[in-house]
């Protein structure tokens, strides 16, 4: 075997020209110290260590005299005891019947022996033969691998390396594209630690002589270089591992040895400064030899690590396999770390810039953590400033980067930065991570949340007095909470997120938990008067109420948002031990100071909203443990009452509904006080609603009068949602309105929504009355109940042609709910069967109000119009649903939805999703009655077609028949009866007029049926074609003749297959790609340059063909020209797999080079408002 020769040196800022002890004087004090601490742990196992070099000189002259050769020999070491011998003697017996290498390969898989055991086994061998050893060597590499040949004793003598892989690469006859390196479970872990450990122990044991024999390590490189050029990718990758580990701990040696010269020199100067008569003339001889032995050992190991890098890592790191990229970056961690003097520079710097580039998470994920050891260094921050001023717009650009993963360690480095140097980030660099802390992944948020708490501008300022705060009174820290929640009430506003404090509160509640669950703090702000010291303002106290009641959920629920769920773990107890415990904090706080609060923010419709939630998350059984806070139980019942009729609002009515409900329940032993409360509630607004119910019939009543039975009926409908208000006899009123309101239209539209509600609500108890009593109450009960449900639906009927939009919306609503419910056969229950009169109504109701256009009509207040859009887009969704529903529960029958599926491709935009699942379910219910549907819809649209813009229509109605078509599925097998009972509908209809003239003809109808002929099997497009021929007779068409080519499409080009066996085509290739290789699956080494890449994908507009704008003829011709184009793509296949083999060479810059990011995607996952899905998304465009 050759050694590595003709490999360049690397040259190191600190040791590359040194020649004697004086020349390093030019070397920095700085550098020295941060050297020497670096490798000071090295130096106390190495510095006093004899220099290896005479042993090594004494060995070689000794082998010279005695065997006549000038190749120095390894030297013996007395150090074989009689145990040794015992065991290498085993081994020997042992390696009778298995060879040497396989011995090195199973100790190091199974793990079962020390590796610095087997690694001192091989090395024994070495000495005594040192070829026979490292082929060994290479055969254990080969081994691990995965390849199934070995190296002989001959291709070691007689072969180069390049030859020596050649021969492996034919045997490498391995099955699976799996390989050891790869391997998952624990067991192939255990042989990656194994086999890196193997790798670092023998670099350490020849430290002080093997790894400058010029030999060994030099030989290992070759052959490591040679496999990691190789087309198979387990050559590649394993040798890419092995001389990246090598790396390490040959960078590891060459610190130590670094530190070693400085520490000689330093003594050699000392010495020599010393007077002629106190100088030691052997002592500073001494010295001198070592320091000119320890510069041979630099010398030696920089060509080692010049040979690794440019043969192994300059090619490797642009791999086109990600995990060996990944690998490679995450190697030039430990070598920037452990020897910064020669690596910490802009020449190896760039290589982790451009990997920020790749396009593979896992790199950029590595490249980021090597940066985070890097920006962690303090004495590192000086040699990264340049590398930060070109990479650091790069990084601010990756905190939206499309993997959550690389984000978030991208905001960590980020902080770093703004911590360690001075001026790493301006303010306005920081705000564009500030928004991220509302991201819908939770680790982005949280580590965003330590980035916003550390690093904002004002919130530094407080942290930085906290140690002296720390030092004042007890009475005197509530200023540091008072500052902080200033500032974070004074980010929320300005960050315009108004209704996700929840996430703002989950961000921070990992770093800033002890000051957001400071209640006393929270409550004594909001009790203070404005004109007081710390008074808040009024945006002041809303964004405060709303992060205080996240912050109380948070602590009492102990879960994040709901959008920032993860997978569900078991919660422990003492997690649950601890939850308990806050949440009894929260009640005893918050029970005598919630009823002040509710008195002073009663008005305020947000404010009062939001304190309402808070007695959700109390432990309730504290309001019955003693007097005083049975106190606290009627002050909160009298506030929420005041609430309920101060306030006419929805959404402060159902949070205070929610509120008496629980503290009603049965369960508590003070629910009697609750229910007695609530009743003289409801009492006192009946009595109001029915005090002007007579005159607001008659018409006598006033516009006060009106708005109190509106506002009471209101109150009276939300109640009626969860508490059975039956007795009270509400049913009969609403009816009455609602059917005055719809003969005089004279009602008012508030009036007739809350008695459309309290009706709807009051038919829902019912039921569930009837279903709950015996069998004879029930039936007395049913006649009636029936009755008051054919009376409702036809009311609501007649209130859907209304020019009341929100009436006419609730009629809609409340039929959709009422006929789900009573629209069922259901044993002892009321069944109502919508009639015809009905059906067409509600379907007229989907043409006319839901399958609309908006008008796009750009006025001024273009915000609050968009909103207004969004508003009615989700109350149509809603309707939409409501009437699928009606079909998929039978209700309705299946025919019903034509009118749905017709508009699905028009408004797949706004409803694709919810007329998708009704598709889906619908073939639940009945496969062929789902086809026959369809094709019902289809024949609509077509007998609708008008003499205008005939052609355009056409093609639209061919377009919903492809997305149509493409909802059957791909398993033929389970979808050919339905499938062939829609062809054989469609070829009816298209018959139907088949002997009038072209104008009253249905046969184009054919042209439409022909896009689903491709989901057809032999058998069924036989079948259909001999249907056709019989009702077709001598009928001549071009849509005829149109379809028969669509049917005839895949048993005249290509043999049709069963679901279960391989398409011809791809049968095909793979034949072609086992016959043409003798080698197992190969990869290219490098990635293909991307303007290459993207040349190879374009193709001219004339070469590029769609299936769906393709006529019969057309495609027939298409498939001829790609047979045509096969033979001639086959070889410039061939030539771009040959031309790939060639690695791409790459000058070393010392220089760092900003790489192109106009391809790179980002994208971040935020929560989503109420009113817009995408309004959060709007900032990050």
């Amino acid at each position: 075997m050759k050694s590595l020769t003709g490999t360049g040196k690397l040259v190191f800022k600190a040791s590359g020209n040194i020649s004697s002890p004086e020349d390093l004087d030019d070397v920095s004090d700085a550098d020295f110290k941060l050297q020497l601490r670096i490798s000071k742990r090295k130096l106390d196992m190495a510095v006093e260590t004899a220099s290896p070099k005479r042993l090594r000189q004494r060995t070689a002259s000794q082998s010279a005299s005695s065997s006549g050769t000038s190749r120095p020999d390894t030297p013996t070491t007395p150090l074989a005891t009689e145990t040794r011998r015992g065991g290498r003697s085993q081994r020997r017996e042992w390696g009778r019947s298995q060879s040497a290498a396989g011995h090195l390969y199973e100790s190091v898989r199974s793990g079962r022996s020390a590796i610095v055991m087997v690694v001192d086994d091989w090395l024994d061998d070495y000495k005594q033969d040192r070829e026979e050893g490292l082929r060994e060597l290479f055969n254990f590499v080969v081994q691990c691998c995965g390849c199934k040949g070995l190296m002989t004793r001959e291709m070691f003598t007689s072969m180069q390396n390049a030859d020596i892989i050649s021969h492996l690469t034919k045997e490498f006859n391995e099955d699976s594209v799996s390989y050891p390196v790869v391997a998952g479970g624990s067991l192939g872990r255990r042989f990656r630690e194994g086999l890196c450990e193997f790798v670092s122990q023998l670099v350490r044991r020849c430290q002080n002589s093997l790894l400058y024999d010029e030999f060994l390590f030099s030989s290992l490189v070759a052959f490591l270089t040679g496999l990691a050029d190789s087309q198979v990718r387990a050559f590649r990758h394993t040798s890419t591992l092995l001389a990246m580990r090598l790396m390490s701990a040959v960078v590891k040696v060459a610190a130590v040895v670094y530190a070693q010269v400085q520490v000689t020199h330093r003594r050699f100067q000392l010495e020599k400064t010393k007077s002629s008569h106190q100088q030691a003339t052997e002592r500073l001889e001494e010295l001198q030899n070592s320091y000119n032995e320890l510069l041979e050992h630099q010398e030696e190991l920089d060509s080692l690590m010049n040979a690794i890098f440019k043969g192994v890592f300059v090619h490797r790191y642009r791999d086109k396999v990600p995990e060996i990229r990944a690998l490679c970056v995450a190697e030039m961690r430990e070598w920037l770390r452990e020897n910064p003097g020669a690596f910490l520079n802009d020449g190896y710097l760039k290589y982790l810039g451009w990997m920020l580039h790749d396009k593979q998470p896992g790199v950029r994920v590595q490249a980021v953590l090597s940066l985070q050891k890097l920006y962690e260094e303090q004495d590192f921050i000086g040699r990264l400033e340049l590398f930060t001023s070109r990479f650091k717009e790069r990084l601010l650009n990756m905190v939206l980067d499309r993997d959550s993963d690389v984000a978030e360690e991208t905001v960590r480095l980020l902080l770093l930065i703004r911590q360690n140097m001075d001026d790493g980030l301006s303010e306005e660099e920081c705000s564009r991570v500030y928004p991220l802390v509302f991201s819908a992944h939770r680790g982005l948020a949280s580590v965003t949340g330590e980035f916003l708490y550390y690093v904002h501008s004002v919130c530094v300022c407080v942290f930085r007095l906290s140690a002296e705060v720390n030092r004042l009174s007890e009475g005197k820290k509530e200023n540091r909470s008072v500052t902080f929640l200033n500032l974070l009430t004074s980010f929320f506003i300005q960050s315009k997120y108004h209704e996700h404090a929840a996430y703002l509160v989950d961000s921070l509640w990992s770093v800033a938990g002890a000051e957001l669950r400071d209640w006393e703090t929270m409550t004594s702000l909001l009790l203070q008067a404005r004109g007081e010291r710390r008074g808040l303002d009024d945006d002041e106290e809303a964004a405060l109420i709303e992060i205080m009641i996240s912050a109380v959920r948070q602590a009492a629920e102990a879960t994040p948002p709901a959008s920032r769920l993860t997978v569900k773990k078991s919660v422990s107890n003492k997690s649950r031990k601890i939850q308990n415990q806050e949440r009894k904090r929260i009640t005893h706080h918050f029970i005598p100071l919630l009823p002040p609060l509710l008195a002073k923010y009663s008005a305020d419709v947000e404010k009062v909203r939001c304190l309402l939630t808070a007695p959700l998350h109390f432990d309730l059984e504290a309001y019955g443990s003693t007097g005083r806070l049975e106190k606290c139980l009627d002050l909160l019942l009298s506030e929420v009452c005041e609430v309920v009729k101060k306030h006419n609002e929805q959404r402060v009515l159902e949070a205070c509904v929610r509120v008496l409900y629980v503290l009603c329940s049965e369960r508590y032993t003070f629910c009697t006080r609750a229910e007695k409360a609530v009743s003289q509630l409801l009492d006192a607004t009946i009595e109001r609603f029915t005090a002007h119910f007579s005159d607001i019939l008659q018409g006598s009543a006033d516009e006060d009068d009106v708005y109190s039975a509106a506002t009471s009926l209101k109150r009276l409908a939300i109640f009626s949602s969860s508490r059975d208000l039956t007795e009270r006899n509400l049913f009969q009123p609403c009816f009455i309105l609602l059917k005055t309101g719809v003969e005089t239209r004279e009602i008012h539209t508030e009036l007739m929504l809350s008695a459309l509600r309290c009706a709807m609500f009051q038919l829902l108890w019912e039921k569930m009355k009837i279903s709950d009593n015996t069998v004879q109450t029930a039936r007395a009960g049913l006649r009636k109940l029936e009755k008051m449900v054919g009376s409702f639906c036809a009311v609501c009927q007649s209130c859907l042609p209304l020019d009341q939009s929100d009436v006419r919306d609730q009629a809609f609503e409340c039929l959709c709910d009422v006929l789900v419910m009573f629209g069922g056969a259901e044993p002892q229950s009321v069944s109502f069967s919508a009639d015809e009169t009905l059906r067409a109504d509600m379907a007229s109701f989907l043409l006319d109000y839901i399958f609309t256009e908006d008008d796009d009509d750009d006025d001024e207040g273009e915000d609050e119009e968009e909103m207004m859009k969004l508003g009615a887009l989700r109350r149509r969704r809603n309707q939409l649903a409501g009437y699928c529903k009606l079909i998929l529960y039978g209700v309705f029958d299946l025919r019903a939805a034509t009118d749905v599926l017709k508009y699905y491709n028009k408004f797949y935009r706004d409803f694709g999703d919810i007329i998708k699942e009704t598709l889906s379910k619908s073939k639940v219910i009945s496969a062929v009655e789902s086809a026959r549907t369809v094709c019902l819809s289809l024949q609509q649209m077509f007998s609708s077609l008008g003499e205008e813009d005939q052609a355009e229509e056409m093609r639209d109605i061919r377009n919903l028949a492809k997305r149509l078509a493409m909802s059957f599925g791909i398993n033929l097998q389970l979808i050919r009866k339905p499938l062939l009972t829609l062809h054989q509908d469609g070829i009816q209809f298209a018959v139907r007029r088949a002997d009038d003239d072209d104008e009253g003809s249905n046969l184009r109808f054919l042209e439409i049926l022909s896009e689903f002929s491709f989901k057809l099997v032999l058998q069924d497009r036989t079948q259909l074609l001999n249907y056709l021929r019989s009702v077709c007779g001598g009928v001549s068409s071009s849509s005829v003749m149109m379809y028969e080519r669509s049917l005839r499409l895949g048993s005249r080009n290509t043999a049709p297959r069963s679901p279960n066996q391989t398409p011809a085509k791809k049968r095909r290739r793979t034949e072609r790609s086992v016959n043409s290789l003798d080698n197992p699956i190969l990869t290219s080494t490098v990635q293909p340059d991307r303007a290459a890449h993207t040349r190879r994908r374009t193709r001219s507009p004339s070469g590029s063909y769609s299936s769906d704008q393709l006529s019969g003829d057309d495609f027939l011709q298409r498939s001829v020209e790609r047979k045509v184009l096969t033979h001639s793509s086959e070889h410039s296949e061939v030539q771009s797999q040959i031309s790939a083999l060639s690695l791409i060479e790459e000058d070393l810059e010392e220089e760092i080079v900003d790489y192109d990011d106009e391809d790179f995607e980002m994208s971040v996952s935020l929560p989503s408002t109420r009113h817009s899905t995408s309004f959060l998304e709007d900032l990050f465009e």
